[in-house]
């Protein structure tokens, strides 16, 4: 088995696309206007429209509606992703932190209220875990 996406259920993709293109670097492809995806080598982020539910389960999905699942991106400089965003985010639940694993981690809810984790490792042992 390989872990290949995660889907964000929006009223808006649009908006949401601008914002994770702007707040990664990735540039979204468009399938329909209700779908895009954001491609990195790790996995790929997928953007859908509540019009998208009804085709597997009707009411399976509700947009804004997450409390449970950070997303999450390694990047190579939190702080500038930090500054990149600082005039478009409006909720940074957590500035730029070092963590006791060793991740200096960027928390922030995007538009639609997700949390959204950036983060880099700065100690040996985390640089050494994502090193491939």
């Amino acid at each position: 088995m390989e872990f290949v996406s995660i889907r964000i259920i929006t009223g808006d993709v649009a908006r949401l696309v601008d914002f994770y293109e702007r707040a990664t670097g990735v540039q979204a492809h468009w399938s329909t206007e209700d779908f895009a995806e954001l491609r990195t080598a790790g996995a790929t982020l997928a953007i859908g429209h509540t019009r998208t539910v009804a085709l597997f389960a009707p009411g399976s999905a509700r947009p804004a509606d997450n409390n449970t699942v950070i997303t999450e991106f390694l990047v190579t400089d939190v702080d500038g992703v930090h500054r990149n965003l600082a005039d478009s985010v409006t909720d940074f639940v957590a500035g730029p932190t070092t963590m006791p694993w060793g991740n200096r981690s960027l928390l922030l809810r995007d538009p639609d209220g997700n949390l959204v984790n950036f983060f880099t490792p700065v100690t040996p042992a985390a640089i050494a875990k994502f090193t491939r």
